[in-house]
């Protein structure tokens, strides 16, 4: 059998396997996810809720549903799914994320199946999901359309996508290159390529190319007096998130 191409870009790889210890450190280098995660969060079950019907009241509202999270990391939002009742499978192609996210698992007392894989690799061995999270990651691979494609495959029909990137315009170079790296040194430098973002306009325009249907964008918007990030129906203009519906 011929190997699934991959649209993994190795030096992008090689700059999360240099930071995989620090995971769980919510003073290290992930410090900017560790801030936005419940930003995230708040978004992603909000749109999974609303699409299987599901009532965020109840102790395991994900309960019966597969969710994949590509580019697992450490495992930041797959914990929160598993928490929530979901059946999660998370994926990451960098190798050395996965015993960091399993033994954090453990130590949390979840079961979640974390795999050294790619988005193409579970395509094509034909693995079906509810929801695929693709956070912070189509800005990071060889080929937005061939990597969306894969995610597509993934979904049951029905299914739900949701991706969230960078925009590419002056005031995100500002924020998450200069202000990000240099700046704040909340990240290295050079974790980011300002010429891989991609605008909003883009993104539901590769998402339609892959055969599903953007449904919603939100912006993530980070308040340097509160240091807290919030949802916004209007700022897209550095972080944003959309979601997306496989058709039935």
């Amino acid at each position: 059998m011929q190997a699934p191409q991959t649209t993994v870009d190795p030096s992008e790889i090689a700059k999360f396997e240099a930071m995989a210890a620090e995971w769980w450190d919510e003073n290290g280098k992930f410090k900017p996810l560790h801030m936005l995660n419940p930003c995230r969060l708040d978004y992603i079950t909000t749109q999974i809720a609303g699409e299987f019907d599901r009532d965020m009241a109840t102790s395991e509202p994900f309960k019966g549903l597969r969710i994949l999270d590509i580019g697992c990391g450490g495992g930041l939002l797959a914990e929160p799914m598993a928490r929530l009742g979901a059946d999660v499978v998370g994926a990451d192609a960098a190798e050395r994320n996965i015993p960091v996210a399993r033994v954090h698992a453990e130590q949390s007392g979840l079961t979640i199946d974390y795999r050294h894989t790619t988005a193409e690799a579970l395509a094509a061995a034909g693995e079906q999901f509810d929801v695929v999270l693709n956070m912070e990651v189509v800005e990071h691979v060889a080929s937005p359309i061939d990597y969306l494609i894969a995610c597509r495959q993934l979904l049951k029909p029905g299914g739900l996508q949701v991706c969230s990137t960078l925009n590419r315009n002056p005031k995100s170079y500002v924020m998450a290159i200069i202000g990000a790296e240099h700046v704040m040194r909340w990240l290295p430098k050079g974790t980011h390529e300002w010429s891989k973002f991609i605008t909003p306009d883009e993104l539901y325009d590769l998402l339609r190319q892959a055969g599903m249907d953007p449904v919603d964008r939100k912006g993530f918007v980070f308040n340097p007096i509160t240091w807290s990030w919030k949802l916004s129906d209007r700022d897209l203009s550095v972080n944003y998130v959309t979601a997306s519906i496989k058709p039935a």
